[in-house]
């Protein structure tokens, strides 16, 4: 049996700097959860009906070069509020999530609902102005044509349809320490993550 860390949040709110720091740190696997739906929504966008997608999604559609801009993101939200959509990927995150050497999951229904079981769970968030303002700096270092009123208005509007949906919503499970990130620097945020599982995988041994 693997030791699985579910970590989930909001979009910029830094989960996946964490995760991947997190997975480097104890030698775990990582994986992005939200990347299969963004590899969905990109297909919705190239004309794919969305259960379609992800039903017949495949390795090599998760290093596409245009997962990460904007209008795939929103296209991510709108099919991962599709019930059958949700359905079609649990298996898979499932599965990477009882490797035997560990695994660390991000993305939204992680500790609710993928490994509700998971021994560690962490809820990241930061305020909306910091979280605006990181994937503002993002798209724009990637050349991309936003402005921080418009990338903070689509964060929000992704917010509210992740926490609205009526299939696992973006909410902090019970028992996820809730980890904000506005005022730390990435290590800070990091060392407290390591801090939380070492201390979980100690009461294990």
């Amino acid at each position: 049996m693997g030791f699985t860390v579910a970590i989930d949040g909001p979009a910029a709110s830094g989960k996946g700097t964490i995760s991947k720091a997190v997975a480097a740190h104890f030698g775990f696997a990582h994986l992005d959860t939200g990347l299969l739906y963004r590899a969905v929504g990109l297909r919705v966008l190239n004309g794919v009906e969305p259960v379609e997608a992800a039903q017949t999604l495949r390795a090599e559609d998760l290093d596409a070069d245009d997962l990460r801009t904007a209008p795939v993101a929103q296209a991510a939200s709108k099919a991962a509020a599709i019930p059958d959509v949700r359905a079609a990927l649990v298996d898979f995150q499932r599965a990477f999530a009882m490797r035997s050497g560990g695994a660390v999951l991000d993305g939204r229904d992680i500790g609710t609902v993928i490994c509700a079981d998971a021994p560690v769970k962490l809820f990241v968030t930061a305020s909306d102005a910091v979280r605006g303002e990181r994937r503002y700096l993002e798209l724009a270092g990637k050349g991309e044509d936003v402005t921080r009123d418009g990338v903070l208005a689509d964060l929000r509007q992704r917010d509210a349809r992740d926490s609205e949906r009526a299939t696992a919503p973006l909410v902090a499970a019970k028992d996820a320490l809730v980890l904000d990130t506005s005022e730390m620097s990435i290590e800070e945020a990091v060392a407290k993550a390591v801090a939380v599982i070492e201390g979980r995988m100690g009461e294990r041994d």
